[in-house]
């Protein structure tokens, strides 16, 4: 693939950057929109027209000298679909960010060579200029020949995202002190008061610098086996993990870049009411619904469903097709809850 007209993203590159698109997970909180044969990354959420996230994503991208895609095997003909201009990469089994960064890193080495990758989420929602960022990034990932994180600026105090809190800092990136997991209100508010970021789950790094330091780390064993050529075994001997606690809260070779656009990771569904168009009342509605006489809810539903609240506040109403959530606004976390127990009855 070109990279766009007016800068090539290798210029001042001694390699290709190649753009990684993550879409191997579901959105288990935005059940029931989101489900095992309609992953988040498939939906649009209203954000851009009828485009889906993972459409949008890799239009963003489109600056890169090649684009993949990671995910999981039963979805790959749906990625080809909705993302022809790129490669797509088929996870052996899903085990969370940890894995499937580690084995698209060693499989585009192979394909490409050596390059830089640009690590991006499938079903985020990003505003304002991304590309100056993540050349940003990519040129701080070889010059440190360390892991590159995205930081973004709170714009709240968010307990449902993880912080980074920044040290010395560079020319265009600044040491990691430390990362910190999802904090309660009263630490969120100190963590924004001190300047930390939010850890937006966008990266930049070289292969070889990823692999290198999983090594150290419960990846080992399957970069062992990779390189081995055994990847089915590799995923086998692994348990399930993030990319952050294997091996970003792990190294001493992590630098973060600010961000300069605006992001939302859509999480859940009181996320919705960041992306939609609120009315007089503070009712978000995605799709058709109408609310009479209620406040500060979110109502949701597909083309086939109207959905109408009367007399309700700060509630989360979302119907797609056979399943309908209720929930209170401030629970929208707890749907993950829900889909556990529907996934031990065989029924997500």
């Amino acid at each position: 693939m070109s990279a766009s007209d007016s800068e090539d993203p290798s210029d001042s590159l001694d390699r290709p950057v190649v753009a990684l698109v993550m879409a191997g997970g579901t959105g288990t909180r935005l059940y029931p929109a989101s489900r095992s044969d309609r992953p988040k990354q498939f939906l649009s959420l209203g954000a851009n027209g009828d485009e889906s996230l993972l459409s949008q994503t890799v239009s963003r991208l489109r600056f890169a000298d090649e684009i993949y895609v990671s995910t999981a095997d039963s979805h790959a003909d749906r990625v080809r679909e909705e993302a022809p201009e790129a490669g797509v990469l088929a996870e052996p089994e899903a085990k969370d960010t940890g894995p499937a960064l580690v084995y698209a890193a060693h499989r585009i080495r192979q394909q490409v060579g050596e390059c830089v990758l640009l690590c991006v989420p499938s079903d985020h929602l990003i505003r304002g200029d991304f590309e100056s960022t993540a050349r940003r990034a990519v040129r701080s990932a070889v010059e440190t020949r360390g892991l590159v994180a995205f930081g973004v600026e709170p714009t709240r105090p968010a307990t449902g995202y993880g912080y980074i809190q920044p040290g010395a800092s560079g020319s265009e990136w600044a040491e990691i002190e430390q990362f910190h997991e999802k904090p309660d209100d009263e630490t969120a508010s100190q963590f924004v008061d001190d300047g930390f970021y939010w850890n937006a789950g966008l990266f930049a790094w070289t292969p070889e610098a990823l692999l290198r330091e999983a090594r150290d780390s419960p990846l080992g064993p399957l970069v062992t086996t990779l390189e081995e050529g055994e990847p089915e075994r590799g995923f086998r001997e692994i348990e399930p993990v993030s990319i952050d606690y294997a091996v970003m809260e792990r190294t001493d070779d992590a630098y973060v870049v600010p961000a300069d656009f605006e992001w939302d990771d859509v999480g859940a569904w009181d996320a919705i009411e960041r992306v939609v168009e609120t009315d007089e009342d503070g009712n978000a509605i995605l799709g058709e619904g109408l609310a009479i006489d209620a406040a500060d809810n979110v109502i949701a539903g597909d083309d086939e469903t109207h959905i109408s609240a009367v007399g309700v506040e700060g509630l989360v109403v979302a119907a797609y097709g056979d399943r309908v959530l209720v929930a209170p606004k401030a629970d929208a976390q707890r749907v993950r809850e829900v889909v556990a127990k529907l996934r031990e009855r065989g029924e997500f």
